[in-house]
Parts: C-alpha cells; structure tokens; sequence
C-alpha cells in the first residue's frame, strides 16, 4: 500500500536536520540515486542558482519570467515556509498532496534498492530525496525549465548534479561556516562549484575577496561571465517606492530599464532596495535563456516580475481597525539584517517600530541585534518550533549590548499579541530573524490578524 501523504512527510522530516554533521557531502551518492530513477534531472535545461542571501528571490523572479513566455517551469527552493510541498513548484503551484506521497514512493523504493544492493552506504539525508522527489517530478509533468535554488554552499549540494545552462550567483557572505568555510574566498569557492567549463555565469560585482575567488573560479574553467549591472536601475530616491493601499500593493520595486534594445517598464512586488540586485540577476538570466532555445521577450520580463510571488520577503500586511501593520522578512545573517535595516529605514523612517524576533541558536544572533534592534523601540523575543531555535534567554542575552529593551515571550502567538499590544494601531510590527519564525507567523496571521483574533 502507498504511503499516505502525512506519512511520507513524516519519513522525510524523521531523517533529521538538513544539515547532517556526521556525513560527508558526497554528490556521488546523489548521482546514484539519480541514475536508479533513469535520470529525470537529464530531461529538462536547468539554470541553477547559488549564493548567501537573494537566491530564492532571484530563482522566483526568473521562474515567474519564463512562466510568463509560456514555458512550464519548475522552481526549487528550500527552505519552506508553511509546507513542505512549497520547495516544489510548477508555474508557480506547489505539488499536490497526492502527487508528493506518490513520487516520494517512487524515490524511497529506489533508494531503499541502492541501500539493500550496498550501491548507497546508507539511506540519503532529507535534502537528497527531496531534491530526487524534484527532479522526478519536475521530468514527470514534462517541465521545460526547471529554475533550482542550491540548497547550501554549491560544488557538493546535491542539486549539482545537473548540467546547467546557466548559473548564477547572488550575494555572499559569512553563513553556515561550520561546512563551508570561515572566510569569504572560502565560501566564494564553494559557491562556485556550480560554474560549468564553458557555461554561462551570470554575476554582479561584490565584495573584493569574492570577486577575486570568482573569478579564479572562473578563469580556471573558462565559464563565460556575464554581468548583471546592465539591468541593475540607477538608484535613485524614487527607485524602490512604497505604498499600502491593499494586500497585493505592500511595498513594490519599481524601475524602467533596457532589455535587449527595448524600454521596459519593470514593477516587482519585491521590496526593498537589496531586491534590484536580485531582480537584475533574474533579468539577466531570462536575457541569456534567448541563447538556449528559449524565446524571452521584455513583455514576458514586465508579466513575471509583477506577478512573482515570493512571501516572507519584506511582505507588509496592511493594518486594520485597532491592529497594526505587519511586516515579515526571512532576515537570518548579518548580511540579511542590513537589508532589513536598509528597507525599514526607507519605507518606515519615523515608525514605531516594535520587533517580534525568534533566532536559530546557530546564527550570529548578536551581530543580527546590534545591527537591527537599535530600529525598534521594543524586541519582543521567541522561540519558534525548532529544535535548533535559540531559547528567549538566549536571545536576550545576545542582545544585551544593543541597548535595545527585550521582552521574552515563548509562544509565537503571545508574542504577536504582545508586539501588536505595544505597538499600538498607528505602530508597525516586525516579525525576522529566521524563515521558521516567518512562516510560523504566517499560520498564525492566517487564523486572524491576531490580537486574540479581533
């Protein structure tokens, strides 16, 4: 009898965390698991996607843009918000319950075969057979373009094992350390373990030592580089406007550009100064798939970024009655948090701003504090429903220098309750600090804007 789809979800998160300490990343194994289910990932072009902050941004911009052309598209990204059918998505429509039990039996019989036989040392981590649950999903519904999001790091990620027509990096910095390295040429490195001899790249200039270990990276194996400042707009004070006006009008990036000898008119419901340079990567990127047999058009460029969607990325839900506004961003690195800072200082200048914040205990909670608190006239501290998630104590503790004063509050509802209560309706609430704390908000937010429900 097939597993039902609870009981596949449960196998899956019963592998454990995403990152598994005591095994070492081997993309060997991942081929193995690919060639037992006859190759899905050899029947679709691919571009893949890897960096520290604005990949699932930038994966979600290009996926929409070619949805727009008319091309199926697959998009991959982890981690989810809400569920975990999120990570797998054609046209921008998560898998289906029944579709996701199905193929997860499909590549749990391979895998448990490769196991019986010794092909596999043992049963793949989490992230191995979700990422085979995509790509015999993605060859299954005959998708023509699967846009992928690397999962961590790059050259060992077991999405590496296709052959991209295109790849792209976005914005590095300092994360997950403990498995990529504790220097910016050493995670650089890494990230660039998803160039191809003699693909296509395509990149922005960043930081010096990244630029360099790129482009030895790229040297080494002659990929052909293509930069993105082309599309990246002029920023200017009226480049990254904000408005509330309804749900679907929170916060917009909107610019005019040149794409391939065109003026287009581009108008993104990503918000936030940090998003241009995601959205001129994506742009880029649909500019590049002309050459793979693709037919992308500036008005398909104008359709997919207004209707991207990509929640929990500086998401504003507009406040009503007695209840504030909301904003939730994903921001868990140093790196995201002066994104953040960048974006509540431009949208939110004279706010009251009170912060509801929840932190994985692995993540550099102090350094995300001093650079975010000092924003906020309250911190209201949690602990979302992670075993990883760091304690309210800890929080509190690591924040202590901020200056910034913090109330513990365990539960995520309370302490939406709570935030929304010291805000007031003419404040602003900011829900960050980690994915899981965003899309545990989310479910709650859904039953309700809160405040016990008004």
């Amino acid at each position: 009898m097939p597993p039902s789809y609870e009981s596949a979800v449960a196998n899956l998160l019963a592998l454990g965390a995403e990152l598994v300490s005591h095994r070492k990343f081997d993309l060997d194994h991942m081929r193995r698991l690919a060639t037992a289910l006859g190759h899905p990932e050899r029947r679709f072009q691919s571009v893949l996607i890897a960096g520290t902050n604005g990949k699932g941004s930038t994966a979600a911009t290009l996926a929409a843009i070619a949805q727009a052309a008319g091309y199926r598209t697959g998009l991959y990204t982890s981690p989810h918000l809400q569920q975990i059918n999120e990570r797998l998505q054609i046209d921008q429509e998560p898998v289906s319950n029944a579709e996701f039990a199905e193929i997860y039996e499909r590549v749990d019989t391979a895998a448990q075969q490769l196991v019986r036989e010794g092909s596999l040392p043992w049963y793949p981590s989490f992230f191995e057979m979700v990422t085979g649950m995509m790509f015999e999903y993605f060859a299954s519904m005959a998708v023509e373009l699967a846009v992928l999001e690397v999962g961590m790091g790059g050259r060992l990620d077991a999405t590496n094992i296709v052959d991209p027509c295109i790849s792209v990096i976005t914005d590095i910095d300092l994360d997950h350390q403990k498995f990529l390295g504790n220097t910016l040429p050493e995670i650089a490195r890494e990230k660039a373990g998803i160039l191809r001899r003699g693909g296509v790249a395509v990149l922005l200039p960043q930081h010096p030592q990244v630029n360099d270990a790129l482009g030895h990276a790229l040297m080494e194996i002659g990929a052909r580089p293509v930069s993105a400042v082309k599309h990246m707009p002029p920023v200017t004070p009226g480049a990254a406007k904000y408005h509330a006006s309804g749900p679907e009008a929170a916060g917009h990036n909107r610019f005019s550009l040149a794409f391939m000898g065109n003026e287009i008119a581009v108008d993104s419901p990503l918000a936030g100064r940090h998003q241009l340079r995601n959205l001129s990567l994506a742009i880029t990127a649909a500019e590049q798939l002309n050459s793979f047999g693709f037919k992308i058009l500036g008005a398909h460029v104008e359709e997919g970024a207004r209707l991207t969607r990509w929640p929990g990325r500086f998401q504003v839900i507009p406040g009503h009655g007695d209840l504030p506004e909301i904003v939730l961003d994903v921001a868990h690195n140093p790196a995201g948090a002066w994104a953040l800072r960048s974006a509540l200082s431009t949208f939110y200048e004279d706010a009251k701003l009170t912060f509801v914040f929840g932190a994985m205990r692995d993540k550099a909670i102090g350094e995300i504090a001093d650079i975010i608190f000092p924003l906020a006239e309250r911190v209201v501290a949690t602990r979302v429903l992670n075993p990883r998630a760091a304690s309210t104590q800890e929080i509190a503790e690591a924040a202590a220098h901020s200056g910034t004063v913090v109330v513990e509050t365990e539960d995520v509802q309370a302490a939406i309750e709570r935030a929304q209560e010291l805000a007031g309706k003419n404040g602003v609430v900011v829900i960050t600090g980690s994915i899981y704390i965003v899309g545990e908000a989310l479910g709650v937010l859904a039953h309700g804007h809160t405040r016990q429900s008004v």
